[in-house]
Parts: C-alpha cells; structure tokens; sequence
C-alpha cells in the first residue's frame, strides 16, 4: 500500500484552502491530474540551468538540454514497454496524437468506402478526427455498442469485425462510466481480422500498468498532465514499421533531413513527425512524472484507486437519490459518474465547490455517450493516488447538502 500522508506532501497545491476554511478535495484528476514539487522543480531547474533549443547547438547549454530531452523519451518508451524510444512520438496531447494518425496513417492509407469501427463510449477526441475523416475521404464508421452494465457489447464486435474495418480505434478506460476495457483481446481479435488498432490510454496510462508490448495495439495515446506531468505535451507510441511508411504531419524545422528550392526529404522517426521548437520543458517534466510515478510502483497505485473506487461506489449507494453510471467494480478504474436525482450536475458542483470539493460536471467531452444513456449531462468524480477516504467521506456530506439546498 501507498503511503498516503507522504504522497500528500508531495503535491504542494493540496496544501491550500480554496474557501475561507474549506480545504481542497481534489476529485478531478480525470480532467487533469495536480503535480509533484520533483515535476516542478525538474522544470524549473532546466530554465534556471540548461535553457537552450535542442538538437541544433553544439555547445554546452545546446547539448545538456537535448539529452535531458532524449532522456525523458527514453523513460517513457520503458514506463510502457516500448520496444525502441524512437516509436515515442512527443505531441501536446492525445488529441494531438489522435489527430496525427487520422492524418499521417489514415489519410494515406484508407480509401472511400473504408470501415474504421469506433465505440459508444469514446471521447470528442477519438471521434471528431474520424468525422473529419469520413466527410474528406468517405470512409464509413460503425460503433460497438455497449451493453446494459456500460460494458462493449465484444459479441457485437466479434460480428461488426467480419465486415472487414481498415481500422479499430476506442478508449482503454472510459472517462465518464470507468470502464476498463479488454484491450489485449479486443486487439487480437481485431489483428485476425486484418484492421490496424489505436488506443486512446488518457485514462489508462496514468494509474495502472500498461506495456504496450503485451497488447501489441499498433497506435497507443497518452498525456502527461493526467499522469502527474505539465500540459501541453502527450506522446504517441506506434510500431516502427507502420511510423516508418506514414508521412509526415506538420512540416517545418526539425521534421527534415534535407530541403532544396525543389522539395524535401523527411528526417527519421520519431523526429519526422516532430516539426518545430518542441516542449522541451515539458518533455523533461514528463519524464520526472514517469520517475516519480514508477517510484510508487502503478500496481501499488492502481490497488489504491480500486479500493478508493470500491468505498465511493459503497457510500453513494446509500444515497437512493443519487444513480451511479458504468459497470460494478470488477471492471471499473477510478471514475465514478452520477446523476442527482433531479439537480443539474452544474448545480451539484457549484454547492460542492461551496465546500472546497472540486469535481467535473458535464458531458465530459462525451456528448454522444451522454446521449446514448439518456441524460444531457452527469456529475463526475475521478480519483488518483493522493485522493484518501476521508475526502470521499466530504463528498457525501457536500452531496446531502446539495440535496438539502434543493429538495
């Protein structure tokens, strides 16, 4: 188990108070996760020190940022099981990354009337690129749909995979109903019937191992600031081969090899997909988030979210007015979505925040699920390795509070 009181200190944001007197309960690490002081400091350590651009200096400030940045994609590529750091591609985010399959893979490998298959639980952000996809090229797109426990329907799948999609792409770990998702089979099964896989591992990556070597999922996104790191950087793990065939996203300083009045011949990966002056800041922050984080060990995080998962899931159902979204336990991350019984989520959150409780209200980026469930919107907490019981315990008497103001 974690030590808690520890972990607590390293955050120096859980220190405050947000209200006169109301402590922060931080319930929203779904959205973005709070920092470690070793996150900041490694950061401003590198302005106060190492300042420079990468990969072009050969002077000391030049080549001390560039194998700090360097060092940091190494990191990552062994954090998930990377077989070579050059498959880590740096992008602002997994939108991004998303995004530079739809455009460097997608583009230049599907045709119209090409099947990619989505799922029903996903993200504006492993949906809309794929709309923008479908109206360009005319690629058709289908969905595996969910089951009653908010689980995919993997009979469905089993039978929308015999009409031969170029591409599957869903979410490991839904960020509104918590579901984990079987990623390895789902994968294989999807390997047998000859269509490419992307992963979207916003919600995966950052509390509980994830080797990508195991799952052998061809595209696998993930971003920092979920996982303890700064924003504005995410990576995009791909296999060698498939980087190696894509063209380049963006073009520009960096992404090259060579340019002539005549054309340009692309650097090799990842730097090919890398154009520009990149996050060098962040890169390094990213990579003290994976030491950080390894440093706990991702079981030791992962049990202490499930049992976390398992104390709010047992508080709320003592709340008859409250309806919690997704599946029981066993197959749940640390997210927990749910309804007030006759309050808008908006008002829910705004009496919470009253309270010093910080959660998510919304559709949380995932109208269409919202849609699919029956509801505009939910009430969302989502926990991490410093979030404790005691903090649950406050989300229940903001609840009945919200309750008391509007019954």
């Amino acid at each position: 188990m974690i030590n808690l009181q520890k972990i607590r200190a390293d955050f120096p944001i859980l220190a405050r108070d947000v209200h006169p007197g109301k402590p922060l309960v931080y319930l929203d690490s779904g959205a973005t996760s709070q920092k470690p002081a070793a996150v900041i400091e490694s950061m401003d350590s590198f302005y106060r020190t190492s300042n420079a651009n990468i990969h072009r200096g050969i002077y000391v400030l030049a080549e001390e940022a560039t194998a700090l940045y360097e060092q940091a994609r190494l990191k990552i590529a062994n954090f998930i099981g990377a077989p070579f750091p050059r498959e880590i591609i740096f992008t602002r985010n997994t939108t991004e990354s998303i995004n530079l399959v739809s455009h460097a893979w997608a583009k230049k490998f599907l045709n119209a009337g090409d099947l990619i298959l989505l799922s029903e639980m996903e993200h504006h952000s492993n949906l809309v690129p794929w709309f923008m996809l479908a109206k360009e090229k005319g690629i058709r797109i289908e969905y595996i749909p969910l089951t009653s426990q908010g689980l995919l329907d993997l009979d469905k799948y089993q039978q929308l995979l015999q009409k031969e999609p170029k591409l599957v792409a869903f979410t490991h770990m839904s960020n509104v109903l918590g579901t984990i998702n079987p990623v390895k089979p789902m994968v294989e099964m999807a390997h047998r019937a000859g269509a490419m896989v992307l992963v979207d591992a916003a919600q995966s990556v950052p509390h509980f191992p994830v080797n990508v070597n195991f799952l052998e999922a061809d595209f696998l996104a993930f971003s920092a600031h979920k996982m303890c790191g700064p924003t504005g950087i995410g990576v995009l793990f791909g296999r060698e081969a498939m980087l190696e065939k894509m063209d380049p996203f963006l073009g520009g300083g960096e992404m090259i090899k060579k340019v002539t009045y005549e054309g340009f011949i692309p650097n090799e990966i990842p730097y090919k997909f890398e154009a520009g002056t990149p996050a060098i800041a962040e890169a390094i922050g990213f990579g003290a988030a994976v030491d950080y984080l390894s440093q706990i060990g991702m079981d030791s995080i992962a049990e202490h979210e499930k049992e976390i998962t398992r104390y709010t899931l047992e508080c709320l159902s003592n709340l008859k007015w409250v309806q919690v979204l997704g599946p029981p336990i066993e197959f749940k991350g640390g997210v927990v979505s749910f309804v007030v019984e006759g309050i808008h989520p908006h008002d829910v959150a705004q009496v919470l925040d009253s309270e010093g409780i910080a959660i998510r209200a919304g559709h949380h980026c995932a109208m269409p699920l919202h849609q699919k469930l029956g509801i505009t919107a939910s009430s969302r907490a989502s926990f991490y390795l410093y979030n404790t019981k005691e903090e649950v315990d406050k989300l229940v008497i903001g609840l009945n509070k919200v309750r008391q103001i509007f019954a």
